[in-house]
């Protein structure tokens, strides 16, 4: 029997996760399989990976093939380090407290990577949220600006109107009063 680590598509369209699973390689995608050693998502950014380590690294020892997919993640996570450190400690080449120590070195600068690149997309996040309350800003005082004008030429238009209508009223006012003036003489 054939046995394969490999993916099973979970979630809705356009939304998927994924469990990591050992499967029969005859098994179909989705169907029966061994055991669920952890699972994937892809929609987060990093994406979100769950794994058993100590199953994983069992089952490539058995033997088990990952798939392409599956060899990147267990890449990621160390699983196939881990698993090239143990060979090494079989053969001789070096002792479990070496491997161990390669094993804790490695994880601790790929924590801090993924530490980093977080706190990367957060200051990130923050520096575009930040942009767009500025631009927002200017655009609210261009707005303001605006229509502070358009009351101020209105104010005055409505003072002009004032001033010409007193003026009319008063030069009407004077027209009755001349004429008053004549009619008596």
């Amino acid at each position: 029997m054939a046995v394969k680590i490999r993916l099973a598509r979970h979630g809705k369209k356009n939304f998927a996760f994924f469990h990591i699973v050992v499967a029969d390689s005859r098994a179909p995608r989705d169907g029966r399989f061994i055991e669920r050693i952890g699972s994937y998502n892809p929609n987060t950014n990093p994406a979100t990976i769950e794994l058993d380590s100590d199953g994983a690294l069992k089952w490539l020892m058995n033997g088990a093939q990952p798939t392409d997919t599956c060899r990147r993640i267990l890449s990621y996570k160390g699983i196939l380090l881990r698993k090239h450190l143990q060979e090494g400690v079989k053969k001789g080449a070096l002792t479990q407290e070496a491997a161990d120590q390669k094993w804790n070195a490695w994880v601790t600068e790929k924590e801090g990577k993924v530490s980093n690149k977080k706190s990367e997309l957060a200051q990130n996040s923050r520096n575009s949220k930040k942009a767009a309350m500025e631009a927002e800003a200017k655009v609210k005082e261009a707005r303001a600006e605006e229509i502070a004008k358009k009351k101020r030429e209105e104010a005055e238009k409505a003072a002009a109107e004032a001033a010409s209508e007193a003026q009319t009223e008063s030069s009407e006012g004077d027209a009755p009063a001349a004429e008053a003036t004549e009619t008596q003489e």
